[in-house]
């Protein structure tokens, strides 16, 4: 297989209007990612070594996503949209080149994985012709039909075409195809729009090879891999199942998920052993959390790494650039972003730290904000080793906290501060005795508060 070369033709033409969006189809999300990136990266992982994509007129937003997965793509314009083969014939020329595999795939089908590619592509190297992709549903009606004689597939047969005895079937086609190189280009050409709709369909190119004495074959694959996306509820099913593969492999490598119900990853989340999720936690794309480290409830992490060991959450949220060191405690209500935070660091209630670096062992204390932005510019703030900022503490950028400083609590810190110094930005406090008495009494009478002296 290493050697073989391989083209996949991934068909993103089709307009999608079923989800009434402006959008295209391909270009909605599924745990982070378009369905057409997920496509793109089951192809490459797949062993795929070239890649065309075919769209429809006028989608530049589905040219820019497929070059921005896949600079090397080849992109491929179907002027007229009249049917399958029609559209794989888009890419003539890319097929021409003579890849050994061409595999043919429809980018809103977004959970089939790369296994099953590769398994279609075994069997054109020895010696199929075609491989189908086929799967049986709980209920097949509405799908085309797989005939089979034996190991040999006769044909794909339409379920209006289909007599009694093929519509009782139940081994279903799955869309997905796969050609041999050497043939493929032949036997699209031969492909006839002879139908009801007057289209070319790639499922006739079972039965031009039967014609061309070439072997045909099925792989069978579960229902969810071939499930296609043509509707915000079908958007939400494919969520759903996506969401339960990533789960179990999740948990399969070492991670407790307490209630993976409730928890939703990114395609791309990346976990390390024996750490623990608890319910409600939300990864967005670019996350990384290394070995043990425990992530809380309804916490929410965004591009952001998380350290051996380290604890977030309950209620903190991670935004993009926020890359925490080995056993760092952010608690409940901190937000963290574009920032540093040191190893055995601790900000642990209602903090924000932005662009900021904070060194390792250092406390971040209750209501801490860093003021990075003057309202034309971000600033950044420089918090050095082993220091204590004070409760309610302003940090304003730019502004240095060198090491094993010490803030005292309310304070407003605008100038650098010396390792190893005690800053103090508040005003004086004044008691005025008595005054409390004083008031209570003229509310009695129903005068004015007592001034302040």
């Amino acid at each position: 297989m290493a050697e073989r070369t391989c083209l996949a033709i991934v068909l993103a033409a089709g307009e999608g209007t079923r989800m009434r969006s402006a959008r295209a189809k391909v270009l909605h999300a599924i745990a982070g990612r378009s369905l057409l990136a997920l496509v793109l990266a089951a192809v490459r992982d797949a062993g795929g070594t070239s890649t065309a994509v075919v769209v429809g007129p006028g989608a530049a937003a589905v040219e820019a996503e497929a070059t921005r997965i896949e600079p090397e793509a080849e992109i491929f314009v179907q002027d007229e949209r009249l049917g399958t083969a029609h559209a794989v014939l888009a890419a003539r020329s890319a097929i021409a080149a003579g890849a050994d595999d061409v595999l043919v795939i429809f980018a809103d089908t977004p959970l089939i994985t790369p296994q099953t590619l590769r398994r279609m592509r075994e069997e054109l190297a020895q010696g199929a012709a075609v491989a189908v992709l086929g799967f049986r549903p709980a209920d097949p009606t509405g799908y085309g039909r797989l005939v089979m004689e034996g190991s040999d597939l006769l044909a794909i047969r339409e379920e209006l075409d289909a007599t009694p005895a093929e519509r009782q079937i139940g081994l279903c086609n799955g869309g997905l195809m796969a050609f041999a190189g050497k043939s493929a280009l032949a036997m699209l050409e031969r492909i006839g729009n002879q139908n009801r709709k007057g289209e070319y369909y790639l499922t006739d190119g079972v039965a031009i090879a039967r014609q061309m004495g070439l072997k045909a074959v099925v792989i069978e694959t579960g229902e969810d891999e071939v499930r296609g996306v043509n509707t915000r509820a079908q958007l939400a099913e494919a969520e759903a199942a996506l969401q339960q593969r990533l789960r179990r492999a999740a948990m399969e490598a070492g991670v407790t998920l307490v209630a993976p119900e409730t928890v939703y990853f990114a395609a791309d989340t990346k976990l390390g052993r024996d750490v623990v999720i608890e319910p409600h936690v939300v990864f967005a794309p670019g996350v990384t959390v290394e070995d043990n480290a425990v992530i809380r409830s309804f916490s929410h992490l965004d591009r952001a790494h998380v350290g051996k060991g380290a604890i977030v959450g309950p209620f903190a949220r991670l935004r993009p650039g926020a890359r925490l060191g080995e056993d760092v405690h952010i608690g409940n209500f901190v937000e963290i972003k574009e920032s540093v935070v040191g190893a055995g660091a601790k900000a642990n209630h209602l903090s924000y730290i932005g662009d900021t670096t904070v060194g390792a062992g250092s406390n971040i204390g209750a209501g801490t904000i860093t003021c990075n932005y003057d309202g034309v510019a971000k600033h950044r703030t420089e918090i050095g080793k082993g220091t204590f900022i004070g409760s309610n503490s302003s940090l304003v950028a730019p502004v240095k906290i060198g090491d094993g400083a010490y803030i005292g609590s309310g304070s407003v810190i605008t100038q650098d501060v010396p390792a190893d110094a005690l800053a103090l930005g508040r005003a004086r406090q004044s008691v005025k005795e008595g005054w409390a008495v004083r008031l209570r009494a003229l509310k009695a009478l129903g005068k004015k508060k007592p001034a302040a002296e």
